[in-house]
């Protein structure tokens, strides 16, 4: 196995990126590729020096298509997986469904095959598969489909946008997002981008340590020259696959805003990066209510007391009307077990709201105020803490992956997003 991004090889041919000029870049996508032969290794690891490539994560492995049907039995996929196989033509439509079983519905599937069939192309893309390509081919050949997929015209935004909100001041909102985002990063080795949307008081700096001297206040104040170069100039790393764009949290000016102030800066964030986490302040007005009903999911984070339990109604209702067509808003129940506080049960505040309970973080004062203080995440601070399986559980639901309680992945490649688009 060997992984590669772009600047491994300062010894790299020039000519692919000549022809790449003007062209759009692929977004921050993982690929793995399973490969038969070292000469198609060779083939896909020579496309990450493509100039549209350079924003990729890429690595390869052998095996073919039964090492990546191992490999993710016990694994995430990624955003595009690369398969060679050798097998007749006959045989492939069958081996590729046992690869749709332990296949993410929004992972996107390349086949690199040895027949050049009509009939296999046609059937292969009926049944969901992204692109099917002849070998010998060239890495030009290779990246040219990989962009039509994730940076051409038509392309679809890869990334989905994931909204925190508080019920009440202090309920934990802000370090839910954080640690879900930091969650999903490292458990799925997707690039992340939480978008710190409390400009005034926004506190995404301070819990992942980091001082950046621009964020999401420029974008903004950017009227319509943001773009994507805009934004990546603006975005902070704060760990692998982990980017912020944070805010000011600075009083010599109000931060309002119209209703559709975020939305651009929202699209652009979704063209190109898989994960969007928007953390949301804890306030009602114009533009939170616009970014409520148009976000791909809610997640309200409540204490489980009466105020806590008024307000998570309210908005639960109100997310419900912004967004008739969609999944309700889901819930957390946060600080749950603070000493000597009589609590609603996590259950009857659930049902009282009409949400799904997704997650109950327990009160620890002492580990939750060292991580706050440092600067990191709960896991950073204590690895094996049963806090950090919740918030994995949270990102494998929030993300699409599986429900709460581990609900089966999708039985065929027909259910992919490639295959309902041209169904379209």
């Amino acid at each position: 196995m060997s992984f590669l991004t772009p600047d491994q090889n300062p010894k790299a041919e020039e000519p692919a990126a000549e022809i790449a000029a003007g062209a759009r870049l692929v977004p921050r996508i993982t690929i793995q590729a399973f490969c038969e032969h070292s000469q198609t290794a060779q083939l896909v690891e020579s496309a990450i020096y493509d100039r549209r490539m350079s924003k990729v994560a890429l690595t390869t492995h052998n095996g073919g298509l039964d090492g990546a049907i191992e490999t993710y039995r016990s694994n995430p996929t990624p955003n595009l997986v690369i398969i060679e196989t050798t097998l007749p033509p006959d045989a492939i439509p069958g081996a590729l469904e046992r690869l749709a079983e332990v296949c993410d519905a929004s992972t996107r599937v390349i086949v690199l095959g040895h027949v050049n069939d009509v009939l296999l192309y046609r059937d292969l893309i009926r049944s969901g598969i992204s692109e099917y390509l002849v070998l010998p081919a060239t890495s030009q050949l290779l990246v040219t489909a990989i962009t039509d997929l994730f940076a051409g015209d038509g392309a679809a935004p890869i990334g989905r946008s994931i909204g925190f909100v508080s019920a009440k001041g202090g309920a934990g909102g802000s370090t839910l997002a954080h640690n879900v985002a930091w969650a999903i990063a490292t458990g799925l080795r997707q690039d992340t981008l939480i978008l710190d949307m409390d400009l005034g008081f926004g506190t995404a700096g301070l819990n992942f340590n980091q001082d950046p001297p621009h964020g999401l206040a420029d974008a903004l104040l950017a009227n319509q020259k943001v773009d994507q170069t805009m934004l990546d100039r603006l975005m902070s790393k704060a760990a692998n696959h982990v980017n912020l764009l944070t805010a000011p949290a600075t009083l010599d000016r109000t931060w309002d805003f119209e209703e559709r102030d975020f939305e651009q800066i929202i699209e652009i964030c979704q063209r190109s990066v898989p994960v969007v986490i928007l953390d949301l302040p804890h306030s009602w007005n114009g533009w939170v209510r616009h970014t409520l009903a148009t976000i791909d999911e809610v997640v309200i984070v409540a204490e489980p007391d009466l105020a806590n339990l008024r307000n998570a109604k309210n908005l639960s209702d109100a997310i419900r009307a912004l967004r008739p067509t969609e999944r309700p808003a889901s819930l957390v129940i946060n600080k749950q077990g603070v000493p000597r506080r009589p609590e609603i049960s996590a259950t009857e505040f659930a049902s009282s709201i009409d949400c799904q309970l997704i997650g109950q973080i327990g009160f620890d004062a002492q580990l939750f105020g060292t991580a706050a203080n440092n600067g990191q995440m709960i896991a950073e601070i204590s690895a094996n803490h049963k806090a950090n399986e919740i918030y994995r559980s949270i990102g494998m639901h929030v993300t699409g992956r599986q429900g709460v309680h581990g609900a089966a992945k999708p039985a065929s490649l027909i259910r992919m997003p490639s295959f309902l688009k041209k169904r379209a």
